[in-house]
């Protein structure tokens, strides 16, 4: 039993941190709110921009890798002329470039997670669920920005 609720706390906090962060918005860790309501210490807080800072240039890269796939795809489809198999040769690497992308943030999202305390995570999944509450209600709340927008630039998490 034990071992399963380990695995659903990973699978709340992969998917809680990031959406937490305001769609990825913003250092969560270095907001006021997120500091005293989950209790961060200074060091917590320097650990977490290491591991934000250690994997940034990674995942940079594979931001702008799938973007400009992205973009060839979509310049190949409009044009229309392309083989079928070009085509899916191209969706592949879309898709592979998006899997890279995806594994290196949840990786990141993991590092976070181990350098919390088990009541910083209970908090942050109180925290993670109201914050869902009031993004069905359709209220904002602070920092929140659509999913949509995913910037990655002074301190944007992809």
């Amino acid at each position: 039993m034990s071992r399963w609720l380990t695995l659903i706390w990973c699978a709340i906090l992969i998917v809680g941190l990031p959406a937490l962060a305001g769609a990825q918005g913003f250092k969560w860790w270095q907001q006021d709110r997120f500091k005293t309501d989950l209790v961060l210490t200074p060091e917590q807080c320097t650990k977490l921009e290491d591991v934000f800072q250690g994997l940034l240039p990674k995942m940079t890269a594979g931001k702008e890798s799938l973007d400009r796939l992205e973009k060839r795809l979509s310049d190949v489809i409009a044009e229309g002329t392309a083989a079928e198999p070009d085509v899916m040769k191209l969706v592949d690497q879309v898709e592979a470039a998006r899997g890279d992308l995806d594994r290196t943030r949840t990786l990141m999202v993991y590092r976070m997670h181990r350098l919390l305390t088990p009541e910083q995570r209970l908090k942050m999944k109180a925290l993670h669920d109201s914050r869902e509450q009031e993004r069905r209600k359709g209220g904002r709340t602070p920092g929140h920005r659509p999913e949509t927008a995913r910037p990655l630039g002074e301190g944007g998490v992809l």
